[in-house]
């Protein structure tokens, strides 16, 4: 059974940032970490299911030409969109993946804080969607709380097996923080090459 809805509702109902998203430096550190793991400099297309309050939406949109973020939670999606609202690249939608799964291809999808929420056979169903909407040689960035907690179904080191099980996703950067497990994926090419380091990209080795 996935994480009831009625969990997060009661969470945005009594905090704007429940989490803390926006003051904690252990937040910003995450936020630099995730960025700096990203193998390319700018990305045509990006899109993050569970952009929360939107704190590191506003950091990726720096990175991307277009950006979609999406949350299930309303009161999520208004803080969202107001931080964003002077950055017309960006678009902030209501939508509960993975369900309601947008159209279009993206080179960026970013699952931040959101898989431990999803029972396997959603899981499943989320990552079949990602790769589905990824373009070959795309990237896929993860990063989640390792500290085991009632609402999370599994923890960002139990994550570790699940993703390096998907056959179309190629490992690019692995950090294992105390606290989180942040990984890099680049999606297969069509003849299942794995897509180039950025030092092979520029020709370094």
């Amino acid at each position: 059974m996935n994480t009831p809805s009625a969990y997060f509702s009661a969470k945005y109902a009594n905090a704007t940032d429940p989490w803390g998203l926006s003051r904690r430096w252990y937040e910003r550190r995450k936020y630099a970490l995730t960025l700096g793991a990203l193998p390319r400099p700018r990305y045509r297309a990006a899109f993050e299911p569970g952009c929360s309050v939107g704190v590191l939406t506003r950091q990726l949109a720096r990175r991307c030409d277009a950006l979609l973020a999406v949350d299930a939670v309303p009161s999520a999606v208004a803080t969202a969109t107001a931080r964003t609202r002077d950055l017309p690249h960006v678009e902030v939608r209501c939508l509960a993946v993975p369900d309601q799964w947008p159209a279009g291809a993206f080179d960026l999808v970013v699952l931040s804080e959101l898989l431990y929420y999803f029972d396997d056979a959603t899981l499943r169903t989320v990552l079949d969607r990602t790769v589905d909407c990824l373009e070959p040689g795309g990237t896929v960035v993860t990063v989640h709380w390792n500290h085991r907690t009632p609402e999370h179904l599994r923890t960002g080191a139990e994550l570790v097996a699940v993703l390096a099980a998907v056959p179309e996703l190629s490992l690019l950067c692995d950090l294992r923080d105390a606290d989180f497990t942040l990984q890099t994926f680049g999606r297969r090419h069509r003849d299942g090459s794995a897509p180039a380091s950025r030092a092979v990209v520029e020709g370094l080795v």
